[in-house]
């Protein structure tokens, strides 16, 4: 049976080529991999996600600027910078792609297709900040604790985004175990001082969102839980771009940090 399905990578670069031509110009079809397709790969998709994203960021930023509603218990300006954070992230993660890195661009590139536990850690997070909120609210009136997330937030978001654009098509949401013609080592700008600015970047935001509602128990959780595996993941990466790119970049990794504690 006839299939218009690519079979393989040079397939999947010659259908990219032909969609380049075509005038639908919002057709997104990633050349190295194949999306998930839990959620469908489509220009609707794309645009009602986009929608919702959007929207849950501007009641969650209207939360947070008017300082909460004081005649409901749970919405505080905690809970809506949470929810400005997380769905802030996700849509500038499909943006940053679509407008830097076309070529890898695809409904999974939100990042919401992102396994079962981000979900459920995200959701106990709430879960926790709600709960003590209405046992006991006066642990949820240490101010100073959620400013500092705030800064936390802003200044990993502003990391992740500045590591993607800089990197451009060098940047991918999955680890690159095989060498393309276009691949460059990017060693300049936030690269110089940051080894893995993306990373260090989510690892700084996800903590931030915690102490942002000062959850105890989250907080250690994520720290824990994103440590072990950026841990895992930098190795994995490092060997193919050791294998990638030799000694050059053994060089920039002995003169630049990951600067995540205890991830040299």
């Amino acid at each position: 049976m006839s299939s218009d399905a690519p079979k393989n990578f040079e397939d999947r670069l010659r259908q990219r080529a032909s969609i380049t031509t075509n005038t639908n110009t919002l057709e997104t079809v990633p050349v190295n991999y194949q999306p998930h397709e839990n959620i469908p790969n489509t220009p609707l998709a794309a645009s009602t996600i986009s929608f919702l994203l959007g929207s849950i960021f501007s009641l969650g930023l209207t939360l947070f600027l008017t300082g909460g509603i004081s005649d409901r218990w749970w919405a505080t300006y905690q809970l809506g910078f949470f929810l400005a954070a997380w769905s802030g992230f996700h849509w500038g993660e499909f943006a940053v792609t679509a407008g830097w890195n076309r070529d890898k661009c695809s409904v999974d590139s939100f990042l919401l297709d992102n396994g079962a536990m981000y979900h459920i850690a995200n959701g106990s997070a709430l879960v926790e900040y709600l709960i003590i909120l209405y046992l006991k609210p006066s642990l949820k009136a240490y101010h100073y604790i959620s400013t500092i997330g705030v800064i936390m937030v802003i200044i990993g978001q502003t990391l992740r985004a500045s590591a993607m654009i800089q990197a451009s098509t060098n940047f991918s949401h999955i680890v690159a175990l095989r060498k393309l013609p276009s691949h460059r080592l990017v060693t300049n700008g936030i690269y110089s001082v940051f080894r893995h600015p993306s990373y260090a970047g989510f690892f700084y935001w996800a903590l931030g969102t915690q102490l942002v509602l000062q959850n105890p128990v989250s907080s250690i959780g994520f720290m824990l839980v994103l440590w072990r595996f950026f841990s895992r993941r930098i190795k994995v990466e490092e060997k193919a771009l050791i294998n990638f790119f030799g000694e050059e970049y053994e060089n920039y990794r002995r003169r630049v940090s990951t600067n995540i504690p205890f991830i040299r």
